[in-house]
């Protein structure tokens, strides 16, 4: 467990902080720029200096999907140029999921494109979000409406990242581990059935066994014209619920919409007889178990939809989803009318029925 060799990158466990700085003294990088929020500047950067044999300049950003933004970029973009950011020089993205899609869209975009490297502090980031090149940012609170597939030069796996994180934080990235089983790893799924304390358990093979997974679907599909899609599992429903959510007192983080989007997606899967009852009652069980403080009530079947209708994997005017098609596997591009949607929302476990 040492490397995983992607087409055009490496994805470093072993030793990890050897390969960047070997990386770095190749490469010859005219400036070092780490970009971090406040929680990853306070936790996670003293981390990287210890380990980072090169000088580098931090730009911090504040942290949440909310500010995940134009208006961000245009900061982030105005201070590489006025510290000196040239076509030669490198972006370390050190982060979670927001540090990693926003960064690495202002390092693809900045003078036509500069060096980025993932630093993945987040069980979502390291088992999910920073493998496979799909960068980007929100659109008036739409979920990744502007963003490109650029491949980062390496991602940096320190899995003692992870105890930086908040109990809601490692939960939220659970839900994509939850989600590459029930798509790609059936084994994995009844493996995971057996995992209730997160906080003491070791993930370090776990996310091993997830990247593997996702660099095998982007391998075949790098820029999501097909199979890559399976990875949408839950997402149609769930950024619909976690955009509802964005600008309320009671946000929800990426991986607790994406649960719920999950449970209302096979519910879904189950109306159009590919899932049986029990096989749906087992993925409910247990994301409600994991996590067992989600909101009682979802927005209304007519607001999720509006929203819905101006997802980015939709065709022809067709809201499109990838839904199970059984215990670890999964078809995408299933067209959802809004009978189903509606039969799926009403069958959101927290609901009173």
């Amino acid at each position: 467990m040492n490397l995983i060799e992607c087409q055009q990158y490496a994805i470093a466990f072993k030793r990890p902080w050897h390969y960047l700085n070997t990386l770095l003294t190749e490469k010859q990088y005219s400036k070092i720029f780490v970009l971090v929020d406040d929680n990853t500047d306070r936790y996670c950067l003293p981390i990287l200096k210890e380990n980072l044999e090169h000088d580098f300049t931090s730009i911090v950003i504040k942290s949440g999907e909310v500010n995940k933004s134009i208006k961000t970029c245009e900061a982030i973009w105005s201070y590489l140029m006025d510290n000196g950011c040239d076509r030669h020089s490198v972006m370390l993205n050190l982060g979670g999921g927001v540090i990693g899609d926003m960064g690495g869209f202002c390092a693809s975009t900045y003078m036509r494109g500069i060096d980025f490297v993932q630093i993945p502090t987040t069980l979502l980031s390291q088992v999910d979000a920073s493998v496979g090149g799909k960068l980007g940012i929100d659109l008036q609170g739409h979920k990744n409406l502007v963003g490109v597939f650029v491949e980062p030069q390496a991602v940096i796996i320190h899995s003692p990242f992870l105890k930086t994180l908040p109990d809601r934080e490692l939960r939220s990235g659970y839900a994509e581990v939850i989600k590459h089983a029930l798509i790609k790893d059936a084994v994995m799924w009844q493996e995971l059935q057996a995992i209730t304390d997160l906080r003491s358990y070791d993930f370090q093979d776990l996310v091993y066994r997830n990247v593997l997974i996702k660099k095998e679907v982007v391998d075949e599909d790098p820029i999501e014209m097909g199979l890559r899609k399976i990875l949408n599992f839950g997402h149609t429903v769930g950024h619909a619920i976690e955009t509802e959510f964005l600008d309320s007192d009671s946000a929800l983080l990426h991986g607790e919409a994406i649960a719920i989007g999950m449970m209302c997606e096979s519910w879904m899967a189950h109306q159009l007889g590919h899932l049986s009852r029990p096989q749906v009652n087992e993925i409910h069980t247990y994301l409600k178990q994991i996590f067992d403080d989600l909101p009682a009530k979802i927005p209304s079947h007519s607001e999720v939809v509006k929203t819905m209708q101006k997802d980015k994997k939709n065709k022809g005017g067709l809201i499109l989803a990838s839904l199970l098609s059984g215990i670890g596997t999964c078809t995408y591009d299933v067209p959802l009318d809004r009978d189903l949607i509606k039969s799926g929302l009403a069958n959101y476990p927290a609901y009173t029925l």
